[in-house]
C-alpha cells in the first residue's frame, strides 16, 4: 500500500467538521479517505453530499469498527477522471480501492446514493461482504409514487427536503467554507450525480440483479423521505433475499427524514452495530 502526499494545500479548511483525508492511488486516481478506530472493518459510502468532513456518525462508528470512509470519484477531494461516469466504473474503482488498502472481510454501509452504490458492489461481488446496510436507498423503479426531481432543487429546497423543514437546526454544523466555495463544490458533486442517474433516475435491472446479493442485509428507512420517496427502502427489502427492513422513527413525534444520518446518528449506529453483531 502506497500512501500519497495530499495533492493540495488544505490550510483554508477551517470548518468544525474538517479533518484532513489520507490519499491512496487507485488505478491512477488519488482517492481521498478517512480511517479511524479498531475492530471489524466497516466501509461507509457517503451519499450525494456530506463530504470533506468527519461527522458525528463517523466518530460513533469508529468507536466500534475499523472505519474506512472514502470519497467517491467526483466527490469531496477525490477527482473525477474522464473514464468514470457510470455505476460499473464506480464498482470497479471500489473493488480496486479495497485491494489497494488490503481490506479483508468488510461490513459495507451506504447512505442514499452511496446505498445504491453499495447494493451494486454486493451484486457484483456477492461473497465479498460480511454484511450490507442500506440507509435511505434509491435506484429502484417505483411506478406509483409521485416523482421527486432532486436535480431541480435549489440549495434551500434540498436542505428543507433532507431535514423535513428542520434544516435551520443543522445549518451551522453543516457549513463548509465561504458561500462561493460551497456552491462550486456542490455543483461539481451534482454533476457527477447527473452522470450516474440523471436519465433514467432508476435502474430497472435492479429487480433481477438484487437477487444476487448474498450478504445479510439491513435496509433502514424513515418516516417521511422527501428526497427519494417512501417506497424505495421497502422495495429494496423485498428484492434482496432475506433482507430486514427497519424504520428509524423521528424523535419527539417529528417524522424522521432523508437526513437521518445527520439528525439521528445514535439510532443509525445502534441499528448498524446490532445488524453486524448478528452476522458474526
Amino acid at each position: 500500500m502506497t500512501t500519497l502526499t495530499p495533492p493540495r494545500d488544505f490550510s483554508d479548511r477551517t470548518w468544525s467538521s474538517w479533518t484532513e483525508p489520507s490519499f491512496i492511488e487507485v488505478d491512477g486516481l488519488p482517492t481521498a479517505y478517512r480511517r479511524a478506530g479498531t475492530g471489524p472493518t466497516l466501509v461507509y459510502l457517503h451519499g450525494g453530499g456530506g463530504t470533506r468532513s468527519w461527522t458525528p456518525l463517523y466518530e460513533q462508528l469508529a468507536a466500534h469498527y475499523d472505519l474506512v470512509a472514502p470519497e467517491h470519484p467526483g466527490y469531496g477531494d477525490t477527482g473525477r477522471p474522464d473514464h468514470v461516469d457510470s455505476w460499473p466504473d464506480l464498482v470497479l474503482h471500489y473493488e480496486a480501492f479495497f485491494r489497494a488498502l488490503d481490506l479483508g472481510e468488510i461490513h459495507l454501509v451506504g447512505t442514499s446514493l452511496g446505498a445504491w452504490l453499495a447494493a451494486n458492489l454486493a451484486i457484483y461481488y456477492p461473497e465479498r461482504f460480511a454484511s450490507l446496510t442500506l440507509v435511505t436507498p434509491l435506484g429502484t423503479r417505483i411506478l406509483d409514487e409521485p416523482f421527486i426531481d432532486v436535480f431541480r432543487f435549489t440549495p434551500e429546497q434540498e436542505a428543507e427536503a433532507m431535514f423535513n423543514g428542520r434544516a435551520d437546526r443543522y445549518a451551522e454544523a453543516l457549513a463548509q467554507g465561504d458561500e462561493l466555495d460551497t456552491i462550486v463544490h456542490a455543483f461539481g458533486e451534482n454533476a457527477m450525480a447527473a452522470l450516474l442517474f440523471f436519465n433514467p433516475r432508476y435502474d430497472y435491472k435492479l429487480d433481477m440483479r438484487l437477487q444476487r446479493v448474498a450478504a445479510p442485509t439491513l435496509v433502514l428507512g424513515v418516516d417521511d423521505d422527501r428526497v427519494v420517496g417512501n417506497q424505495q427502502a421497502a422495495r429494496y427489502s423485498e428484492l434482496i433475499p432475506g433482507a430486514t427492513l427497519r424504520t428509524i422513527h423521528g424523535p419527539d413525534g417529528e417524522p424522521s427524514g432523508h437526513g437521518v444520518t445527520v439528525e439521528q446518528p445514535d439510532d443509525v449506529v445502534a441499528a448498524i452495530t446490532a445488524h453486524t453483531a448478528a452476522t458474526n
